[in-house]
């Protein structure tokens, strides 16, 4: 009797505190896709590896030929994509998530609200495995057709290198760009005009934050390419540029003055590149 009375009370603290839950599943999901990343897992090289032998942006390496691209081959390739979207993105997602766990928290059943919270952060993990699937079929193509250097997971190009530089910087103007990121910036207002109840409307509304996201991040995220795919330096700071741009004030500006910078170091590397 008294087991099931001390079950019962830990089980109402963890309900008075749902936030902290969802929080902390949120970091536990950040530790081991970044764990993953980092070690690389199925990978020849570890990210480590791979960022210590770093060149600049389209300089040739020889490092002989990488993996043949199997199934097998693409699935990993898809898998390294996907955890290390999970791990970049997902600390941005944390204020819309801890947000709609309040909303859910208020409403008419309020003890599922973690779950719901979990089917929603599922639901915006799924848009970034769209976008992995993207990068990996990108991926295949630039190393079939010798634009890439298999073994680094980087461009061969420094023209190429430049020219991914210049298409992120010139996205950063767009109004498509700035239409998402405010998307982003608003939870509140997101989560008011699209409510959805249930478990699959958890994943859907989850899913319909994450396209947003991607449409704001997806030419970032394509950075990697030119600085190398498993480079960690690229990784994090890609992960912080994006909270940054999500959390600090005047996002035009931030994203404006993010573009030049993007514009200007793509026309160094254009143009040193013949």
């Amino acid at each position: 009797m008294a087991r099931a009375q001390h079950i019962t009370g830990t089980a109402e603290r963890l309900a008075r505190n749902d936030q902290k839950v969802v929080l902390g599943a949120v970091a536990f999901v950040v530790l081991l896709s970044g764990l993953y990343t980092v070690l690389g897992v199925g990978m020849d090289m570890t990210a480590v590896e791979m960022t210590r032998m770093a060149r600049p942006i389209g300089e040739p390496m020889a490092m002989g030929a990488g993996a043949p691209w199997t199934l097998g081959y693409a699935v990993l390739i898809f898998l390294m994509w996907w955890v290390m979207m999970i791990a970049m993105m997902t600390p941005s997602a944390a204020p819309v998530l801890l947000l709609f766990t309040a909303i859910k928290k208020a409403g008419s059943a309020p003890g599922k609200a973690p779950l719901l919270s979990m089917l929603f952060l599922s639901g915006y993990l799924l848009a970034w495995a769209f976008f992995s699937a993207i990068a990996t079929a990108l991926q295949w193509w630039l190393e079939t057709t010798g634009l890439s250097n298999g073994p680094m997971m980087s461009l061969s190009s420094r023209a190429l290198g430049g020219a991914v530089l210049l298409a992120a910087g010139a996205y950063q103007f767009t109004p498509y760009k700035h239409a998402c990121l405010t998307h982003c910036r608003l939870p509140v207002q997101f989560l008011t005009a699209h409510k959805r109840t249930g478990l699959d409307g958890a994943i859907l509304i989850g899913a319909h934050h994450g396209t947003y996201c991607l449409g704001c991040c997806w030419a970032l995220m394509l950075l990697l390419f030119a600085g190398g795919i498993m480079n960690l330096y690229w990784i994090a700071g890609l992960a912080l540029f994006v909270l940054a741009e999500k959390t600090f004030p005047h996002p035009r500006l931030f994203a404006s003055a993010a573009g030049t910078l993007l514009l200007a170091a793509g026309s160094y590397v254009l143009i040193t590149a013949f």
